[in-house]
């Protein structure tokens, strides 16, 4: 049996791992099972470098499943919860939340996936209507959207650089969506 990856994650420098690390590793070596620990420390929104490592390793075959303290401690927000543990069910790797008691490499964990994955797109749906109906009342009052006719940047763009700027841009924004792709493919 493959190593496990035990995930566990913090916001701040203030904040510390001490009360998720020891859960997992318990369960860990209840289950007789051999393990990495991967702690994030002060993660920010679009910074966590050390689930960007570990999700490659996961694409790569090393571990079998990932185990986390709770949901809410892998992901920011359902969208980015559902899309990275669709990927790694659809590979084959287990993912565990130990206190959520979801193990989405059972039949009962799958149907529990699918329930949050449902909830997931109604919330999507309702903010999409949400936005729409604002938009469509504020342009009803009489309000102009974007930007004012004639108005430009304080400063000049700089123009060195343009291209790799926007496709970095476009890179990372398609692997927020767990999507990878090489540089190249950006390049039209």
């Amino acid at each position: 049996m493959k190593k496990v990856a035990l995930y566990c994650r913090v916001s701040t420098k203030k904040q510390t791992n001490e009360n998720q690390k020891p859960r997992l590793i318990q369960y860990a070596n209840e289950m007789s099972l051999e393990y990495d620990l991967y702690e994030e420390v002060e993660s920010s929104r679009k910074t966590r470098p050390v689930k960007q490592e570990l999700l490659m390793k996961l694409r790569n075959g090393e571990y079998s499943s990932i185990i986390v303290y709770k949901l809410d401690r892998f992901a920011r927000s359902s969208r980015e919860l559902i899309l990275e543990i669709q990927e790694l069910v659809d590979k084959g790797i287990g993912f565990i939340s130990i206190s959520d008691n979801l193990d989405f490499s059972s039949s009962m964990g799958r149907l529990h996936f699918q329930i949050l994955a449902a909830f997931a797109e109604f919330e999507r749906s309702l903010i999409s209507e949400r936005t729409k109906e604002g938009i469509e009342r504020t342009k009803a009052q009489g309000t102009i959207l974007g930007r004012p006719k004639g108005s430009k940047d304080s400063k000049p763009r700089p123009k060195s650089g343009y291209l790799m700027r926007e496709v970095n841009k476009r890179k990372s924004k398609d692997e927020e969506k767990g999507n990878y792709k090489s540089i190249e493919s950006y390049i039209k």
